[in-house]
């Protein structure tokens, strides 16, 4: 099997992104605890149950989970954008964060809108200070760069993944990069694996992908027929899906004896 190109995901793959959105909620919490007095683990797990819950019930649910933007993502992007989509997304989101924190402080008897408006705040801004790197993601895209072309292919909202990307100071290893958000399509559809792998001019059957997301990333691979879905187990984040990888590795210092092995 000759290998051309290896596709990576951003998210938890590259970056840090579930725990650190966990990190940043963990410091508001905090935050909240000084400045209302609330019980901290309770106001984390209010907070987490709401914002799952008034981001499924949104009217913006549909398209985010099409592209790919959690309810974590709700929370700080700012979703920047002319498409009718994201306007309304963007319109949205404001009210959704100041009601996910005001119904968590108002749950341990706190009425303060102004206290909800200032953890908000604090939300995104953390979020964007604890930003860091999968360990090995540079020593790893350093290696691989010398013999296959390197490709990003992430789901997610254009500014927000576009943002993560600019911050984590890998895009100069890719040869090409696509955003779901910027064509409408998030993984698992093939459409956007296609779109990317015609940026790098490689066909399906001499491409790998690697990513965390059994649901997006490894079934992305296979309905796309590419050569290996390589799946990155990333501890605490696994999904019970269906879904088998070709290889399995925990750490991305994994990949290119895997790959060269091919």
């Amino acid at each position: 099997m000759a290998i051309d190109a290896i596709l990576f995901d951003l998210d938890d793959t590259l970056i840090v992104d579930e725990a650190v959105s966990k990190e940043a909620l963990t410091s508001t919490a905090a935050m909240a605890s000084q400045c209302a007095g609330v019980k901290n683990l309770a106001f984390l797990a209010d907070v987490k149950k709401m914002g799952f819950d008034f981001w499924q019930k949104g009217p913006c649910y549909d398209y985010a989970k099409s592209i790919g933007i959690s309810f974590h993502e709700c929370l700080w992007g700012h979703f920047e954008g002319d498409k009718p989509e994201l306007i309304k997304l963007r319109e949205w989101a404001h009210t959704y964060r100041v009601a996910v924190f005001s119904a968590a402080l108002r749950a341990q008897g706190h009425i303060d809108e102004d206290a909800a408006e200032k953890l908000s705040a604090n939300f995104s801004m953390r979020r964007r200070q604890l930003q860091r790197l999968m360990p090995d993601a540079v020593e790893t895209l350093v290696r691989l760069k010398t013999t296959y072309k390197i490709a990003l292919l992430t789901n997610g909202a254009p500014d927000l993944q576009r943002e993560k990307i600019a911050a984590s100071g890998l895009a100069g290893y890719f040869d090409a990069i696509a955003v779901s958000g910027e064509h409408g399509i998030g993984k698992p559809r093939p459409e956007i694996f296609d779109i990317l792998l015609g940026k790098i001019g490689v066909p399906r059957d001499r491409a790998v992908m690697v990513g965390n997301s059994l649901e997006r990333d490894i079934a992305g691979a296979l309905n796309s027929e590419l050569a290996a879905a390589v799946w990155l187990q990333v501890s605490g984040s696994e999904e019970h899906a269906d879904v088998k990888p070709h290889h399995t590795i925990r750490g991305l210092h994994e990949i290119p004896a895997l790959v060269a092995g091919f």
